[in-house]
């Protein structure tokens, strides 16, 4: 598990150097991706669903960057995107669509429906976290401060 957090958070780290995110946020958005994945791999052990503990993991990451976009005073999204990378399940797309081409659509089916609901999982904590962070500000004010 240690082995995968440090994977992860350089994986996170990689992302953000692609996605052109500034240089002072690369390390927190590797932490908090590298946190995420802990939470989407602990919650499973636990009884807990892969999609909720996507949904809890995207909340936690999503949740973690506002407030550090708030203390640091840039765009929440430096914070976010690094931190959902490890949590998109494009090896479920990839073989979701394997199993369309090689004709098993049932094996497809179940495979796309989960990987849909992981990726409705991920924009839903997203969402839950933007509304709690934007609740009696109005539209506009969310990351201007003393407004």
């Amino acid at each position: 598990m240690i082995i995968e957090l440090i994977v992860c958070f350089f994986a996170t780290v990689s992302f953000g150097i692609l996605f052109s995110v500034p240089r002072s946020t690369l390390l927190y958005g590797g932490g908090i991706g590298m946190v995420a994945w802990g939470i989407f791999r602990t919650l499973p052990e636990f009884g807990l669903t892969a999609i909720f503990a996507t949904s809890v993991a995207s909340i936690t990451a999503a949740t973690v960057a506002h407030l550090l976009a708030k203390k640091y005073r840039v765009p929440a999204t430096a914070f976010t995107i690094p931190g959902i990378i490890p949590l998109v399940p494009g090896s479920k797309a990839y073989y979701t669509m394997i199993a369309f081409v090689e004709g098993n659509y049932i094996s497809g089916l179940e495979l796309g429906i989960e990987t849909m609901l992981q990726a409705g999982a991920i924009a839903g904590g997203i969402v839950f976290a933007i509304a709690i962070f934007s609740f009696g500000k109005g539209i506009g004010h969310r990351y201007e401060a003393n407004r």
